[in-house]
């Protein structure tokens, strides 16, 4: 990661951490970048509903046209949107202005290359060397070579188009929940249902600019449990600010992770012959009990690190058709470069007309292990990791474990954190040896109080 971008763009607290300079600087630097001789930069730019996404708006727009390039506005959308049009429709960049899950104050930039995938680490890096002032200025397009802001809203819609197309049957007769966070799905998600005959009920569709992920959302699933329950409903589905993601809450109100979406699309897909590779791809924190239930089936696996931006890389590498994060960043990399939450709506759905059974019956063969994860404030991360003595326990621990459980210990990649998580048949036996590694880390003196 560098000083500005981590693993999911430049985030920031809006005009604190990411402020409107930072944003005019990157326009500039990627509107002179990407544009050729005689050929303006294309780059369709996408935002979420928080009260800053509008200033950063015209503030990269501002900085892409003044370099020369030409700038797209799809407006209010969702990152996989734009994701989509940039490489449906020869754009050279897409710019989404969001910060996810995060609250209303916080916001981020995200850049996808020509091909819809995360922008190269070394592009990256000469943004920020350009934002520190560590290249020459760049000079200012003039005349005609200045470029143009274009209202694409049109865009928008060839996407909504695009997820409609996928179904592969009705939802006549669905009843279906949506919660769509305050965010970018308000403008989408109800009316893809609608249009493929579902009976939709959303909750959390009217942004105001503050209350993106306030109480809501994939973030905080409970309220559609509820309403799932209230309303009678078949299944709910819970996206995130920008609608990367998607959790899923069954007929009875239970919540279903990422994890379990993969149990229940990678299984639907292997009986059908068209799951590559038999195999699905997976973070290192996805729960136990989905390997054992793959191990059933004869479903091979792949760990990544924690980040959908490394799940893409090894499905990219290796033609994988399948991945994601127990957070629901779910990726089909036919139909998509990035996590998608409407779309892995309708493949759930897919999976559950096909199947015509309800969502809980779909998860039968998968047992979650108890999970206990524990963060503790260190001074140091890799002083913590190399430590003999906390090798020791950590080794003790695994041992004690067994084939029956696991530990995990790993630094977090944007704060001062180990992050100590133990999966085991009970919840006592988790938090036991949670505890246990807790210990010998603030035993050894590397916990900060």
């Amino acid at each position: 990661m560098g000083k500005y971008f981590g693993t999911d763009g430049f985030r920031g607290e809006a005009n604190v951490g990411l402020n409107v300079e930072h944003a005019f600087k990157v326009g500039r630097f990627l509107g002179w970048y990407y544009s050729k001789e005689g050929k303006p930069a294309r780059v369709v730019i996408g935002k979420d509903t928080r009260r800053s996404s509008y200033m950063f708006e015209y503030a990269l727009a501002a900085g892409l046209t003044s370099s020369g390039a030409d700038a797209y506005l799809l407006h209010v959308t969702t990152t996989p949107s734009v994701a989509y049009i940039v490489r449906t429709e020869d754009f050279d960049l897409g710019i989404m202005i969001s910060a996810s899950h995060n609250p209303f104050h916080d916001n981020g930039i995200k850049i996808v290359n020509k091909d819809g995938h995360k922008l190269e680490a070394d592009v990256e890096n000469k943004i920020e060397e350009y934002i520190d002032g560590l290249i020459p200025e760049i000079p200012f397009a003039t005349g005609l070579n200045i470029g143009r802001t274009v209202d694409y809203f049109v865009g928008r819609n060839r996407y909504t188009a695009f997820l409609m197309n996928l179904a592969s049957s009705s939802l006549e007769g669905k009843r279906i929940g949506l919660d769509c966070a305050n965010g970018s799905a308000f403008t989408i998600a109800k009316s893809v249902f609608d249009a493929l005959g579902a009976k939709t009920y959303v909750i959390n569709n009217e942004p105001d600019g503050s209350n993106i992920n306030n109480n809501c959302g994939s973030t905080h699933i409970e309220g559609l449990q509820n309403f799932v329950i209230k309303e009678g409903l078949d299944v709910g589905f819970a996206y995130d600010g920008d609608a990367d993601r998607c959790l899923c809450v069954d007929e009875n109100g239970k919540v279903v992770d990422g994890d379990g979406i993969l149990y229940m699309c990678g299984r639907f897909m292997h009986e059908k012959g068209v799951l590559t590779n038999d195999t699905v791809v997976t973070t290192v924190m996805s729960n136990m009990g989905l390997y054992k239930a793959f191990d059933e089936l004869g479903i091979k696996y792949e760990q990544t690190q924690v980040g959908d931006k490394y799940v893409c890389e090894n499905m990219m590498a290796n033609g994988h058709c399948i991945g994601g994060e127990q957070s629901g960043h779910i990726i089909f990399s036919k139909h998509a470069s990035t996590g998608d939450g409407i779309l892995t709506s309708l493949k759930i759905m897919e999976v559950m007309i096909q199947k015509k059974l309800p969502i809980s019956a779909l998860l039968n063969g998968f047992t979650v292990y108890p999970q206990v994860l524990k963060n503790v404030r260190v001074t140091d991360k890799s002083v913590v990791l190399e430590d003999a003595d906390i090798k020791v326990v950590a080794d003790e621990v695994s041992k004690a474990l067994g084939d029956e459980g696991r530990l995990l210990l790993r630094p977090s990649g944007t704060e001062p954190l180990i992050r100590v998580m133990v999966e085991a048949k009970t919840k006592e036996i988790c938090e036991e040896m949670v505890e246990k590694v807790v210990k010998a880390i603030e035993d050894k003196g590397f916990a900060v109080k």
